[in-house]
């Protein structure tokens, strides 16, 4: 099925939909897929876990045991879909916002909690979970995974890359360096666009005025627009794209159109540049209520199953605070720790220096 979606004056672009935010099953001629009751239930069960985990980090900003978070409220269907989509073999590179494919890489969310506690470097081995750290820097990511995926292309290996970014994203000189050198090297990347409409306090229209999937086609290389709000045609277009690079048909981008339910980081206000209505139309349109409706209309799943996935996440709440706040903080000299894989001069200078800082307040306070 597809879909239209609003965008003032321009012209209605297609939507790949799935399931409906009624819970209802569509098909598409491009894009179906067929998955077991339990891989449905699965999903369900990522997308209730993925959200408790960023409402227990909301809270603990709020109570001051982190610096800061970046919410995904409202995106999970986005990042569950395509992080399922992932095989072991792929690369995934996020932004900061990432926790729900983090989720997906089998990444401890306490990890996550870390660095934004400013307790660790980012907390986890990207090698080991074939999940890069968390880029702050807007957009650079995006050259990343292409470099990325043109090893994996000399190296002959059957995998891929996939680099994720928001709309705001697009305008950055950083990105369409990326689109340009995946394109003229048929690079292995599958560039996914989270669209949640706000850059921070800037709305879509102040990015692009024609749908951002469309750009892919000036670079040489096909896009797609897909309701980021069904986690079953995110899962589906995404695993499609993937399956395409690794094949050699070269790199794509997927426009996942979903909206940014909350705040873009805890320190910002949304309420001063955005209205209520805009936010109560989405609420409809909750990636999570949407396949429960489908489970139960369908007798997939029942309130017993519903009520043991509410528990388990209460339970992964409790134990995420509790973790957090167990987080020893580090030694100052541990910033020096890791920056070099093999010791560097300047770097121990600077160490030095440092620490003959930190012992002159000890030796003040004699």
């Amino acid at each position: 099925m597809t879909a239209d979606v609003s965008l003032g004056d321009q012209s209605p672009p297609e939507l790949v939909q799935l399931l409906t935010p009624e819970g209802e099953r569509v098909e598409h001629p491009d894009y179906d897929i067929d998955l077991s009751d339990e891989e449905l239930k699965g999903l369900y069960r990522d997308l209730v876990l993925v959200r408790r985990v960023d409402l227990e980090a909301v809270a603990l900003q709020r109570q001051g045991e982190l610096g800061l978070w970046a919410s995904l409220l409202g995106q999970e269907a986005a990042q569950v879909g395509s992080g399922r989509a992932l095989t072991d073999a792929d690369m995934a590179f996020p932004t900061y916002r990432e926790h729900g494919v983090a989720w997906c890489r089998k990444v401890d969310p306490v990890q996550l909690l870390g660095m934004f506690r400013g307790v660790n470097h980012g907390g986890w081995d990207p090698v080991e979970h074939n999940f890069h750290l968390y880029t702050i820097v807007i957009g650079s990511q995006t050259l990343h995974a292409v470099g990325y995926a043109m090893g994996i292309q000399r190296d002959g290996a059957e995998s891929a890359a996939i680099a994720y970014f928001g709309d705001g994203a697009t305008s950055q000189g950083d990105v369409n360096e990326a689109f340009i050198w995946a394109s003229v090297f048929n690079a292995p990347v599958v560039f996914f666009c989270q669209n949640n409409q706000w850059a921070i306090s800037e709305p879509l229209e102040k990015q692009t005025r024609i749908p951002l999937y469309r750009r892919a086609a000036g670079f040489g290389f096909p896009g797609v627009r897909v309701d980021g709000n069904d986690v079953l045609a995110c899962l589906a277009v995404t695993r499609k794209a993937l399956a395409d690079a690794r094949s050699g048909q070269g790199p794509s981008m997927i426009e996942a159109f979903t909206y940014r339910m909350g705040a873009h980081t805890t320190s910002d206000d949304p309420t001063r540049y955005r209205v209520a209505d805009e936010l109560e139309s989405w609420k409809l349109k909750d990636p999570i209520e949407r396949v429960k409706a489908y489970l139960s209309k369908n007798g997939i799943a029942d309130q017993a199953y519903f009520a043991e996935i509410d528990a388990e996440a209460d339970e992964l709440g409790r134990d995420l605070r509790r973790r957090c706040l167990a987080m020893p903080d580090p030694q100052p000299l541990a910033i020096f720790d890791h920056v070099y894989n093999e010791p560097h001069a300047l770097l121990a200078e600077e160490r030095e220096q440092f620490a003959a800082y930190l012992n002159s307040f000890e030796e003040g306070a004699r």
